[in-house]
């Protein structure tokens, strides 16, 4: 009955027909009954902000119709919109001009503080099929960091109206020399550390590229000086990936770390990034309810490019098998401490890169060494991307079609390639071919071993039976 109500152009604006507000397909306002150009705007995305509208220049119908945005529903009360609203409709009509006041003070905005208006109404993607919709809250919390650590130091003083291209080609290039990197020690066992470089320096152009761009749609600034400005703006897609022979390393020093007593979980984790492919936090977060081992998959229902499942190996599923539970958590990888999932990941990565020999390796270095490996071992490009969970058009058109159990066994022969090499054997011995009957053999074993597990040997026993016998 209400929803039908808020159907008419006016309604009185309180909390409850603002709650009853539901969002449409597209903007639309409701404007209320007791106070002539007071409104509510709700978007598509269900975000709902008060409004003002005004004839400027004393009114009349030929003056021009200005809007003004008061605040958002939440930050503010309808009570305290509609004294807001009554103070600018009153300057209105004796021939003030609020918007007109407010996109001049926007004109003279510094950097510093556009950055803050960004975070609070302009961390939206701009582009894609996901255009509009908010930015993840990891995904906004690292760019606004990356903003407020490079940008803030260098250009936040500065007018957003002033900066130009070769203002933002002296930015880049101080932050690839590393002139904002820090290391601050901001409490107990806790430090913020700030690294330049010529990645860094990519990634927070884009970043501020993207504050430009919000702050010319706001009509703040007339151009985006990232546009025009001479910088690298990709690093022409070369991507650093494992050989078979740099795998074999990393697996021994996770073999000789393990038995120096370092952290199981740590453990598992590297393996699990070594054989699924997955990014850093899908794993380290990952929840048994996301396990599918009737179907060989990974069912994520929230990753950065939205739901998504994916195919895993046999010898993924076996570390998997291996793991026990533990009760009152839904992590496979509980925290030590606390509710959350475990993040004492850090140090024994670097200890493990360390003893490997591996300068410069990261998690996301294995993801793409899954890629890699997949596409070196002659996996069709689809297989590939379901693999990894792309959501790229090229790739996902592709893809789109293709059956889950070809993709699963994509993942399984894969997978095997990986830990072989993880367990030591050597590319000459992984390329072999295996005598007729072995990889059914190497499936039965692998299958066993998922349903009832051996828990002393875990992915080793996995390993030995994949390999062939000496």
């Amino acid at each position: 009955m209400l929803q039908n109500s808020l159907k008419t152009a006016k309604i009185s604006l309180t909390k409850r027909t603002v709650d009853a507000a539901l969002p449409r397909g597209k903007r639309y306002h409701i404007w209320d009954s007791e106070l002539a150009g007071f409104g509510l705007r709700i978007e598509p995305s269900g975000v709902k902000s008060f409004i003002a509208k005004y004839r400027a220049e004393g009114g009349g119908r030929r003056a021009p119709e200005r809007r003004i945005t008061i605040g958002r529903y939440g930050t503010l009360t309808p009570e305290l919109a509609r004294r807001e609203a009554k103070k600018i409709l009153g300057g209105a009509a004796t021939g003030a001009d609020p918007a007109a006041l407010l996109q001049s003070k926007r004109r003279e905005m510094r950097i510093a503080e556009l950055i803050d208006l960004y975070e609070n109404e302009g961390c939206f993607i701009q582009r894609g099929k996901r255009q509009g919709e908010p930015m993840k809250a990891i995904t906004k919390q690292y760019t606004i960091a990356r903003l407020r650590h490079h940008v803030v130091p260098l250009l936040g003083n500065r007018r957003a109206s002033d900066v130009t291209a070769g203002d933002i080609e002296r930015f880049f290039r101080d932050v690839e020399a590393g002139k904002t990197a820090s290391d601050n020690k901001i409490g107990p066992r806790k430090r913020i550390v700030v690294r330049g470089g010529e990645g860094a320096a990519r990634k927070v152009f884009r970043d501020l590229s993207a504050v430009f761009s919000f702050a010319r749609r706001r009509e703040i600034v007339s151009r985006n000086p990232c546009e025009t400005a001479a910088v690298r703006k990709t690093d022409n897609q070369r991507k650093r990936f494992l050989t078979l022979e740099e795998i074999k390393r990393f697996g021994e020093a996770m073999r000789k770390m393990e038995a120096e007593g370092i952290n199981r979980k740590a453990i598992d984790i590297m393996r699990l990034w070594m054989l699924t492919g997955c990014r850093r936090d899908e794993i380290a977060s990952l929840k048994w309810e996301e396990v599918d081992f009737e179907h060989g998959s990974l069912r994520f229902w929230d990753t950065k490019t939205g739901k998504n499942v994916r195919p895993i190996g046999l010898a993924a599923i076996a570390v998997l098998t291996s793991i026990e539970r533990e009760e009152k958590t839904g992590f496979v990888f509980p925290a030590d401490q606390g509710d959350g999932y475990f993040q004492g990941y850090k140090t024994p990565w670097k200890k493990v890169i360390a003893k490997a020999e591996l300068p410069g390796v990261t998690p996301h270095t294995l993801r793409h060494t899954m890629g890699s490996t997949a596409i070196s071992s002659g996996e069709a490009m689809a297989f590939t991307g379901a693999i990894l969970g792309h959501s790229n058009p090229r790739s996902t058109a592709i893809y789109a079609h293709v059956q889950h159990d070809p993709a699963r066994r994509a993942a399984d022969r894969v997978a095997e390639r990986i830990a072989a090499a993880l367990a030591g054997m050597g590319e000459s011995e992984i390329d072999a071919p295996p005598p007729d009957g072995d990889e059914e053999l190497i499936r039965r074993v692998a299958e066993t071993l998922m349903r009832g597990g051996s828990d002393a040997e875990r992915l080793r026993v996995v390993i030995d039976a994949l390999a062939p016998a000496k």
